[in-house]
C-alpha cells in the first residue's frame, strides 16, 4: 500500500491533508484516536513547510507519501523550500509557564511525542522528513 498527496504551498491546501488521513485511516482500519493524533502531526509538518519553506511569492508544490513498512506507517514528506532538520531543534521545555516558553519548538515536541520515529534528510535540494509510527 502507497498513497501519494501533492499539496501547493498554500494554507488552504491543508483541508486536503485532513480528508488523506481519514481515507487511509478507514483503508487500514485506524482507530479514530490515531486518525486524530496522524492528522494533528502531518498538519504541523506540512503547514510549517507552507509558511516557513519558501518565499511568499513562490508557488511549490510539497508531496506527502504514505506506506506501510511491516507494521509501521510510514509518511515522506518532500519539499524543495530552504533546507531545515527540525531533528535539529530541542524540544520545548513544557515545564515553563507559557510566557517564559519561547516561541516555537512545540510543533516539533508533539510530532516526537506522537510519532515512533522522526528523521531528516536533504536529498538533492530536497528536505525529506520521515515520520513513522508503528500500528
Amino acid at each position: 500500500m502507497e498513497k501519494v498527496l501533492v499539496l501547493r504551498n498554500e494554507i488552504e491546501e491543508i483541508s486536503k491533508l485532513a480528508l488523506f488521513i481519514e481515507e487511509l485511516g478507514d483503508e487500514l482500519g485506524l482507530s479514530p484516536e490515531l486518525v486524530f493524533n496522524l492528522n494533528l502531526v502531518l498538519e504541523e509538518a506540512v503547514s510549517n513547510v507552507i509558511l516557513y519553506a519558501y518565499p511568499k511569492e513562490e508557488h511549490e508544490i510539497i508531496t506527502l507519501t504514505a506506506k506501510m513498512t511491516g507494521n509501521q506507517l510510514i509518511f515522506i514528506l518532500t519539499d524543495a523550500g530552504k533546507e531545515f532538520d527540525p531533528t535539529q531543534i530541542p524540544d520545548a521545555d513544557i515545564t515553563l509557564s507559557a510566557e517564559e516558553r519561547s516561541i516555537g519548538g512545540l510543533g516539533i515536541f508533539l510530532i516526537r511525542q506522537i510519532m515512533n520515529t522522526v528523521e531528516y534528510q536533504r536529498i538533492d535540494g530536497k528536505n525529506v522528513l520521515t515520520l513513522g509510527k508503528d500500528l
